[in-house]
Order: structure tokens, then sequence, then C-alpha cells
């Protein structure tokens, strides 16, 4: 599930016991390895951004998953995006469109944990004012553990891009959520990505989340983070906010 806004992509930007199963990864920056289950589907129509040094960025679009086979999941991310710099005029356009395929190997039912790998591909971005015009690659691992109304999940991996060694970072995060009434989740995030250009300083992000079903099909989430690390001039605070179709 791709819900997560780099401070790669901004940068680039700013020059750019519920009625289903417990869905984990969106709302929050950290994945989780559960793919979508066996010949069902999830569909995010999401909006997302942060604001760093007095500009703001993000992109709103479709996050468009697959349960292509048992433990397996296809993803599509198609994301428009925004950028209002303080200094110049609004920018909107196609940005890095997301390919994705979730493989869960271990199963907590007989392992400790859920374990899964979640390669991402970013292609380039479709405009010159939003988005990365460099391909890139994520390579994260994603585990988690449920007990009663608890989840724990979380992670990390390394982005390489074609742009050079320069712009390759690595992002960690880890969440725990509890089941706080029969249609709503709550859970708490702390999220970190290294350095990923000249200029650029890592990231330390603290958020909260929520999770609300309407009914068996459609669901609300919502999440927001501060920056506890280089807030002023990286993120000073981010957003996410989606409807989820599940059938």
């Amino acid at each position: 599930m791709g819900r997560r806004i780099s401070s790669a992509a901004l940068a680039a930007g700013l020059t750019v016991t519920c009625l289903v199963p417990a869905i984990a990864g969106p709302p929050y920056q950290s994945d989780d390895p559960e793919p979508t289950e066996y010949r069902h589907y999830e569909i995010y129509t999401f909006n997302k951004g942060a604001r760093s040094k007095g500009d703001l960025a993000g992109a709103s679009g479709i996050d468009f998953n697959y349960g292509a086979a048992p433990n397996l999941q296809l993803t599509a991310t198609l994301p428009v995006g925004f950028d209002f710099p303080s200094n110049g005029p609004a920018a909107f356009g196609l940005s890095n469109i997301e390919l994705a395929a979730k493989y869960r190997i271990l199963h907590q039912d007989t392992f400790v944990f859920d374990v899964a790998v979640f390669p991402r591909v970013f292609l380039p971005s479709g405009s010159r004012s939003v988005g990365d015009r460099q391909a890139s690659v994520l390579l994260p691992i994603w585990v988690q553990k449920d007990w009663g109304k608890w989840s724990a999940f979380g992670g990390g991996g390394c982005q390489i891009s074609a742009a050079g060694r320069s712009h390759d970072f690595c992002l960690y995060g880890g969440t725990v959520t509890r089941q706080i009434a029969p249609t709503l989740q709550l859970g708490i995030e702390l999220f970190h990505q290294t350095a990923d250009g000249i200029g650029n300083p890592a990231t330390t992000s603290l958020g909260i989340g929520a999770k609300y079903d309407l009914n068996d099909n459609i669901h609300l989430l919502g999440y927001a983070a501060k920056g506890i690390q280089n807030a002023r001039t990286a993120n000073r605070y981010s957003w996410y906010t989606a409807i989820l179709f599940t059938f």
C-alpha cells in the first residue's frame, strides 16, 4: 500500500474486531506485510502532502491493490502532484507512477511474525514541474505482530535512484494501533528517513492515524504527523487522507 511522501519526492515537487479484517499500512507511512486478500480489491482515493520551508507540496490520486494470488498483492498508484512554493507559481501535473508487488514470505500463524517484501518501482514523473524526473526503486521488508485489539507493524528499506548514489536514501518506521471500537482504529507512528541529497537533511516525524469503517466496503482514513528532527527545513507537518473501497 503506497502512502508515504518521501523528502526526495517532496524536494522534486518543491523545485515539488472491525466490520472487515483490520487493514494496516495506510494511512501510516510505515507499511505492513499483510497483502490484499486473494481475488479481492482495495482502492484508495487519497490526498497527501507536507509543508517544508514555507512551501506546500503533495499529491492526490488512486492507489489500486489486487490480491493476485495467496500472499501476493499487486499495486499500482497514479498520483497527480501539486506544488505551492512560497516564491513562485503553483504547479500541477502527473507525478511518479508507482508499480509494486507485496509478497508475504512468513505468517504469524506458523511463525512469530508476518514478514513480507514489497519492492516498489517509481517511474519518471510525467511532469517537468512536480515529481522526480528520474526512476527509482524502493526495496523494503515489513513485519507485523497482532495480539487482541493491538497490532504493531513496521520495518524499512532503501530507495535507489537512477540519478545516482547521492540521491539514494533509507527509511524506517514503526506503528502501534488499537481497535478502540468495532468500527474505529487509532494508532501512533514514529518514522525516519535519511538524507536524500546534498542540502536535504534527514527527517524524523511523529504521527497519529485513524481508520473508521462506514460499512463493509467503505472506510475513511486520516493521518497527521509533525517533524521532530530538522522540522523547520524538511517537514513542519504532513498529512494523508483517503476513502478506501474494499470488495
